[in-house]
Order: C-alpha cells, then sequence, then structure tokens
C-alpha cells in the first residue's frame, strides 16, 4: 500500500515495518497497512482511517522536526515510475450503473429516436453485474475481443470487434459490508462508501448491440475493464461534494427509499473527468494525447449514494472491495461526452486526430487516457492519478 505524494509515493507497509505508524490511537488502522490490498483498510470505521490520515499528515509536514521525523518517513518515498501498480483492491463483486442522463439520452436516441429514454430509466439506477476476473490495473494492454456481430439482415459471424469503445467513468469501492437479506438505508450509505477511482469500462459496441437483447451487456464488455490504481477516500473529499443533480421540472421524485435531505444537498460530487487519446503515429511525431471529452460527475442523474441504496435494496449482501461503477459520464454539451459512440453518433461522424487521422471507433495501437480531478478556491486540488490501456491487435483464432 502506498500513498501519491506528488510524483511519488509513500510506502505504508515500510512505515509499518519500520514503526513509524506506531500509535495506539491508529493501531488498527496502521496494521491494515501491512495488507497488500486496500481491503483491510476499506473495512474500518471512517473515524479510524481518518485518524490514519492525520497521523500522516503529522509525519510529512514541512514543520514535522521532533525526532527528525520527516527526514524518517522521506526515506520511504519511492518515484511512482519505478513501481508496477496494481489493483487496489480484491474486487469480489463488480457492477455497473448507467447514471448519466445525458449518456443514457444520447444513446437512446441512435436506437430509438423518438423514445430515447425507456420508461424505467427516472425511477431507478439501471446497472448490469458486471466481470470482476476481468479487472486489470492501469497500464496494461487490452486485446481486441472476438464476438458474433451481425450486420443488418445478414446472418451473425464471428470475428473480432471493430466497433472497440472506451467509456469515461468513476468507480466507487464498499467500505464496510452488509448482510445478506439487509437493506442500507439510503441515510446510512455514507459509512459504507470507501472511496472513488477512475475506470474504463471497454466496450465492443457491434458485439454489445448483437447480444444485449433481451438481458443486458454480456460479452461485449467483459473481456476487460481497467482501474487506476489510486482510490481517494470520502473524507478527502468533502469540500468538493454539492447538491444532487438537480431534476427537470416535470420529473418523477426519487421514491422514498431513493431520497434524503442529505443526499439531496450533499450527494453529487464535484469532480472534472477527462478522456484523451493517443494514437500510434501521434506517439511517432511525439505529439501529446488529444483530449476528446470533458465532463463533470456532478451532472449524474443518480448519486452514488442511491445506487448503493438501490443495489442492496432487494437484500443482496455488499462485501468489503465491492466495485460500483457510475456508467458513462457525460455532460449536456457535445464536448462533454465520454465514448465514441456518443462522441461519433455510432461512427456516423468521425472525430479527427491533431495528426489528421479520423476515429469513429478505436483502432489497434491506440492509447486511451482517462484522468479526474477536484478543485476549488481555498482548497487544495485533487487528482486521481491516470488510468489507461494501448489496444492490442485480436488473437489469432
Amino acid at each position: 500500500m502506498g500513498v501519491a505524494i506528488g510524483d511519488c509515493l509513500l510506502d505504508l507497509y515500510a512505515m509499518q515495518n519500520e514503526g513509524l505508524l506506531a500509535s495506539e490511537s491508529i493501531g488498527v488502522a496502521a496494521n491494515a497497512c501491512a495488507s497488500n490490498s486496500l481491503n483491510a483498510l476499506m473495512a474500518l470505521e471512517a473515524d479510524q482511517r481518518r485518524r490514519l490520515r492525520h497521523r500522516l499528515h503529522a509525519l510529512l509536514r514541512a514543520d514535522a522536526t521532533a525526532t527528525d521525523r520527516r527526514a524518517t518517513t522521506s526515506r520511504h518515498l519511492v518515484r511512482q515510475s519505478d513501481v508496477d501498480m496494481l489493483l487496489p483492491a480484491d474486487v469480489g463483486d463488480y457492477t455497473d450503473f448507467y447514471a448519466s442522463i445525458y449518456h443514457a439520452t444520447n444513446v437512446g436516441k441512435l436506437f430509438r429516436p423518438d423514445n430515447p429514454l425507456l420508461p424505467n430509466y427516472k425511477y431507478i439506477p439501471i446497472g448490469y453485474h458486471g466481470r470482476a476476473s476481468s479487472l486489470i490495473p492501469s497500464g496494461l494492454p487490452v486485446q481486441r475481443p472476438w464476438g458474433q456481430t451481425r450486420d443488418g439482415d445478414a446472418d451473425p459471424k464471428f470475428t473480432p470487434t471493430k466497433a472497440l469503445d472506451y467509456e469515461l467513468e468513476l468507480g466507487f469501492f464498499v467500505s464496510v459490508g452488509s448482510s445478506l437479506g439487509k437493506s442500507i438505508p439510503i441515510s446510512e450509505t455514507e459509512e459504507h462508501i470507501f472511496g472513488i477511482c477512475l475506470l474504463n469500462d471497454w466496450s465492443a459496441r457491434d458485439i454489445q448491440a448483437w447480444e444485449y437483447q433481451p438481458l443486458g451487456p454480456f460479452l461485449g464488455k467483459s473481456f476487460a475493464t481497467t482501474l487506476s490504481p489510486w482510490v481517494v477516500t470520502m473524507e478527502a473529499l468533502a469540500p468538493f461534494r454539492t447538491a444532487a443533480f438537480s431534476r427537470a421540472g416535470g420529473d418523477p421524485a426519487p421514491l422514498p427509499y431513493l431520497s434524503s435531505p442529505s443526499d439531496q444537498a450533499h450527494g453529487g460530487l464535484d469532480l472534472w473527468l477527462e478522456v484523451s487519446l493517443l494514437s500510434p503515429r501521434m506517439r511517432e511525431a511525439n505529439l501529446p494525447p488529444a483530449i476528446l471529452g470533458r465532463s463533470n460527475f456532478r451532472d449524474m442523474y443518480w448519486t452514488m449514494a442511491q445506487m448503493l441504496t438501490h443495489h442492496a435494496s432487494n437484500g443482496c449482501n455488499m462485501r468489503t472491495g465491492d466495485l460500483l461503477a457510475s456508467g458513462t459520464v457525460s455532460g449536456a454539451d457535445k464536448s462533454a461526452r465520454g465514448c465514441l459512440l456518443e462522441l461519433t453518433s455510432r461512427g456516423k461522424e468521425p472525430v479527427t486526430l491533431p495528426s489528421g487521422e479520423q476515429r469513429r471507433f478505436l483502432e489497434d495501437g491506440d492509447e486511451v487516457i482517462l484522468r479526474g480531478f477536484c478543485e476549488r478556491e481555498g482548497f487544495r486540488r485533487i487528482g486521481l492519478g491516470s488510468c489507461s490501456g494501448k489496444i492490442l491487435p485480436a488473437s489469432a483464432r
């Protein structure tokens, strides 16, 4: 385990072994730092995690000269470029939602121009159960998947996808779990959410289009989902909380189990997200990645609390380290669209890269990079690191 400090990380495992975290007030949290995943720390109460953060702040302060603590602590700073980053947690279950009304509307228009939103969208946080086994850390390549596709009325074919896409998403981890048969009231969800990370839900749109009816996503998404290794805790995000999305006049109010005054007042998050693409030709020409979309998480129709509460509302037990994702984060403007399916209108309006190339969907060698940050006057800017993956050609069959 490590904490990001600029372009370095603080090795908490080494800190714990040397006794630098020894303190009666943080004993349990300090012991969790000897683990090789965040699960043990996630399972603790928020107050225990908060005391650990305060201890680390004290050790790293510029005036922390007592017994040369700061110099001692600095020995355990390692450059991020010198380490291999892993998945941040042992994820037992992964669920992906569809919480952006802008994304849902844009995609719906491509398939149902006269009725883009299905009748349930404004009443229920829509989601599907993903595949935890194919979660991969940022930096690992993604191989173009094979699958069944169908063009028009022709017979389906088994072929590599021709419509590979990214999805700009935010993931959040369950901290304290819940028992089978027990729900999580929306007033208590904050006790069950540890923190957030960047997530790319890679999607093969042609495979997805043929298979999704009537049960939803399957092989068009289960081949890979990329996670950032960095998790920003909800305690650190407190200054950037904002009101929940303001629903349009005439929209139904959330059902009582999905509504609370606290969530309406503070359930949103003022967090900027952006997605960039670097093609092989751009890489050869030393061109920087091209930003394709920039959106804000405050525009999500459903809050994290509503997603978690709904997920557990039927008695589904949640476990520490379970991962929930927001679905594509898109905004009202075309510049705020979080996937190529939206941005290119299903390939009909290709985007032009700085190299002069055009993209309808991703090509082999393309690298997709997600970034995110929070900023507000009077507070330090908080970054989410990056989440990247490069596309490899399909395997031979």
